[in-house]
C-alpha cells in the first residue's frame, strides 16, 4: 500500500509539474538534429518545430513562445539579431493599433451596447427571431472588434433577456400556452394604471413571509442577474389584478442557476447563447482586420509575395462578405433545427397581433435597457463619423475597377490601409470628448452631479480616449505572437526550408487543386479545434504557400481557404476565447458544443469551398498560375 501510495504521489507530480518537462524535453530530444545535420533547413525546421510544440501544448504561454525565434535563429546562424527583431513589429501591428483606438472609444461611450439593443429591439423577442438578432449585431460588431471582445460585450446583454425569460416562465409554467392580445393589453393598462403604479403583484403567502423575487440590476461593464430584495405590492398595468399563485425557487448559490421553468427555456438558453460565439466567429471573417488570423494571412502572404498587388481590404471584404451571410443564415438555420425544432412559423413570426407573456416581458424588458441609454451623445455621434469615415477610406484606397485617393499622391506603394488606422486612431486623442458648443443636453448633464461630470468640468479639453483606454484593449500577446509567426516565415524563407518543403510533396501533383484545397481545409479546421487559430495559421501557411508553388497552384487557392477554416475552430471551450466565454455562462455543456460545432464547421468549409470555386476564381484569377508566384518560385529556387 506504501508502494503504491508512493508511486500515485510520483505521478501527481509529474502530471502537475508536465509543462515544465515537456519545455525542457522538448529542445533537448530534438536536438540531434541540428547537431547531425549541421544545415541552415535543420537549424531552421529545428526551430520551427520546437516553437509549433510550445504552441499547440501551450506550455508556455503563446506570447514567450513566439519569442523563441528571437534567440534561436542567431545561435543557429539561421537569421541575424536585427534581422529577427525587425520581423515582430510590421505594416499590419500599426493596423490592429489603430482598429483598437477605435474599439475602445466604441466600448467606452457604449455605442456598441446601442448598436446591440436596437437591432433586437428590431428582431422582437420570438426566440427565431431573437436569436437571429443577436447573430446579426454580433456579425456586424466583430467585423470591427475582435470576436473576443464582442463575445464579451453582447453575452451580458444576452444573459439579462435569457434571465427575464426564466423569472417570466416561472408564471408561464402555469398556462404556458396562454395568449393575450396586443390590444387588450393596452386596454387593460389604462384600466389599470388608475390605481396602479408600474410592477407585477404577487400574492402574498399566509405566513406573510416574504419571497425574492428575480431583478435584472445593471453593472459597469454589462447586465447582470441578482437576486432581488422581496416583492412588489404594487401593478404593472399589464396584467390583470387577479392573485396568481407563484411557485418561488430557491435562491441560487450562483448567478447562473442550472434549474429552468420548462426544457423549451434551456433549449432557447442554449441556442441564444451559442449563437453569439458563432456569429462572432463568422462576422470576423468579413474584414482583414476581423480577426488576428486574417492579419497574420495578409502580411505573410505580403511578405512571401510582395509583388502580388491583389490582398486589401476592398477585396477581402467583396470575397468574404457572401461567406459570411451565407454561413449566417445556414448556421441560424441548424441552431434553430437542433435546439428549436422545425417549426419556424411559431418562434419566427412577426406578427404582433398576439404574443405570450414572456414576449411582452421580454420586450419590455429590452426597451427599458434601450431607454437608459438616453439619447445618442456626442462622443457616440464623433465614433460612429469615424466608424464609417475609417471604412470609407478603406474601401476607396485601391478599390481596383478605379483610381483610389492614393493615385492623388505622386509617389505610389507609400501609402496602406494602416496608414489611415492610425491617422484616425491618433486623432481620436486629440478630439475633446464634450461638444464645443453648449446645448440644452450639456445643461442636463451638468445638473446630474455625477463623478464623471465633475472629472469633465476639470478637464473640458478631455480627449475622446485615453492611453489607459487603448491599454486596456491592446492584444500585446497576439501582436508578440504574430511577430513570431513573421520570423518563423521569414527564416524558413532565407535558410531555403519552405523550398525542401516543397520538393517532399511533389507527390501529390496529380491532385487537382479542388482536392488539395479541401484537404488543406479539413486538416486546419481538425488541428485549430486543439490548438490555438493564430499558431496553427502561423505553422501551415509556409507549408501550403510551399506545396502552391510546387503543383503549380495560384497560392491564393489554398492560403485564403485555410485562412479561414483555421476559424471553425468551435467544437470544443478550448477551441478559441469566444468558446470559453459562452461555456462559462453555464447554459451549455461540451456535448452540446460538440453537436452543434460540428455541423457548423461542415457548413463553414462547404462554404468556404464553394466561394473559391465560383466568385473568388473572377476576383483573384485562380484558375491561372501568377507572374508573381513565378516570381518568387524562380528566385526561391536561385
Amino acid at each position: 500500500m506504501r508502494l503504491e501510495g508512493a508511486r500515485m504521489d510520483l505521478i501527481k507530480k509529474i502530471w502537475t509539474a508536465r509543462k515544465l518537462i515537456l519545455v525542457v524535453m522538448i529542445p533537448l530530444s530534438l536536438l540531434p538534429l541540428p547537431l547531425i545535420h549541421p544545415c541552415s533547413e535543420s537549424s531552421c525546421a529545428y526551430v520551427l518545430i520546437v516553437t509549433a510544440v510550445y504552441w499547440v501544448s501551450e506550455a508556455v504561454p503563446l506570447g514567450a513562445a513566439a519569442l523563441v525565434p528571437a534567440f534561436l535563429y542567431p545561435l543557429f546562424g539561421v537569421l541575424k539579431s536585427s534581422e529577427v527583431a525587425s520581423e515582430y513589429f510590421k505594416d499590419t501591428t500599426l493596423l490592429l493599433m489603430g482598429v483598437i483606438c477605435l474599439a475602445a472609444s466604441i466600448e467606452k461611450w457604449n455605442l456598441h451596447k446601442r448598436i446591440a439593443l436596437r437591432m433586437v429591439m428590431i428582431a422582437g423577442a420570438k426566440p427565431g427571431m431573437l436569436v437571429l438578432g443577436f447573430m446579426c449585431c454580433t456579425v456586424f460588431l466583430s467585423m470591427w472588434l475582435s470576436n473576443t471582445s464582442t463575445t464579451a460585450m453582447v453575452m451580458p446583454i444576452a444573459e439579462a433577456v435569457l434571465q427575464q425569460l426564466i423569472c417570466t416562465g416561472i408564471a408561464d409554467t402555469i398556462d404556458d400556452s396562454a395568449t393575450v392580445d396586443t390590444q387588450d393589453e393596452e386596454s387593460d393598462k389604462e384600466e389599470n394604471q388608475k390605481s396602479s403604479n408600474n410592477h407585477l403583484q404577487l400574492l402574498e403567502c399566509k405566513d406573510n413571509e416574504k419571497h425574492e423575487v428575480c431583478m435584472l440590476s445593471e453593472e459597469l461593464n454589462g447586465l447582470t442577474f441578482r437576486p432581488g430584495f422581496g416583492y412588489a405590492k404594487e401593478s404593472n398595468g399589464y396584467l390583470p389584478e387577479a392573485p396568481i399563485s407563484i411557485p418561488v425557487p430557491k435562491k441560487p448559490k450562483i448567478r447562473r442557476d442550472s434549474l429552468y421553468p420548462t426544457k423549451r427555456d434551456h433549449m432557447i438558453c442554449k441556442c441564444l447563447t451559442l449563437s453569439i460565439t458563432y456569429a462572432a466567429t463568422i462576422g470576423g471573417l468579413i474584414t482583414i482586420t476581423g480577426t488576428s488570423t486574417n492579419l497574420i494571412f495578409a502580411e505573410q502572404f505580403n511578405n512571401r509575395y510582395p509583388e502580388a498587388k491583389v490582398i486589401n481590404f476592398g477585396t477581402w471584404f467583396i470575397f468574404s462578405l457572401p461567406i459570411a451571410l451565407i454561413m449566417l443564415i445556414l448556421t441560424w438555420i441548424w441552431l434553430h433545427f437542433l435546439f428549436l425544432g422545425c417549426n419556424f412559423r411559431e418562434t419566427c413570426s412577426l406578427s404582433k397581433k398576439r404574443k405570450t407573456r414572456r414576449e411582452i416581458l421580454s420586450e419590455k424588458r429590452i426597451h427599458e435597457e434601450y431607454q437608459k441609454l438616453g439619447p445618442i451623445s456626442y462622443p457616440e455621434v464623433v465614433t460612429g463619423i469615424f466608424f464609417v469615415l475609417m471604412t470609407v477610406l478603406w474601401f476607396t484606397r485601391e478599390p481596383g475597377f478605379v483610381p483610389g485617393w492614393t493615385s492623388l499622391f505622386e509617389k505610389k506603394g507609400y501609402r496602406t490601409d494602416a496608414t489611415v488606422s492610425v491617422l484616425l486612431g491618433f486623432l481620436l486623442f486629440l478630439i475633446p470628448a464634450r461638444k464645443p458648443w453648449p446645448s440644452a443636453f450639456s445643461s442636463e448633464s451638468k445638473d446630474d452631479g455625477d463623478d464623471d461630470d465633475d472629472e469633465e468640468e476639470e478637464d473640458p479639453l478631455a480627449p475622446m480616449i485615453t492611453w489607459k483606454d487603448f491599454q486596456r484593449l491592446m492584444p500585446w500577446e497576439i501582436v508578440i505572437l504574430v511577430g513570431g509567426g513573421y520570423a518563423l516565415a521569414a527564416g524558413c524563407k532565407v535558410s531555403g526550408l519552405s523550398m525542401w518543403i516543397g520538393r517532399q510533396l511533389e507527390p501529390m501533383s496529380g491532385l487537382p487543386p479542388w482536392a488539395v484545397t479541401l484537404l488543406a481545409c479539413l486538416l486546419v479546421s481538425a488541428v485549430t479545434e486543439f490548438a490555438s487559430n493564430p499558431a496553427t495559421l502561423t505553422v501551415f501557411l509556409p507549408i501550403l504557400s510551399a506545396l502552391s508553388e510546387t503543383l503549380q497552384i495560384n497560392p491564393l487557392h489554398t492560403l485564403i481557404p485555410a485562412t479561414m477554416c483555421v476559424s471553425f475552430g468551435v467544437m470544443l471551450p478550448v477551441g478559441n476565447p469566444p468558446n470559453a466565454i459562452v461555456f462559462s455562462y453555464g447554459h451549455v455543456q461540451i456535448s452540446d458544443m460538440v453537436k452543434a460545432g460540428f455541423g457548423v464547421n461542415l457548413i463553414g468549409v462547404f462554404v468556404v469551398m464553394l466561394a473559391i470555386m465560383t466568385w473568388g476564381e473572377p476576383l483573384f484569377h485562380l484558375s491561372e498560375f501568377p507572374t508573381w508566384a513565378v516570381m518568387r518560385n524562380v528566385t526561391g529556387s536561385l
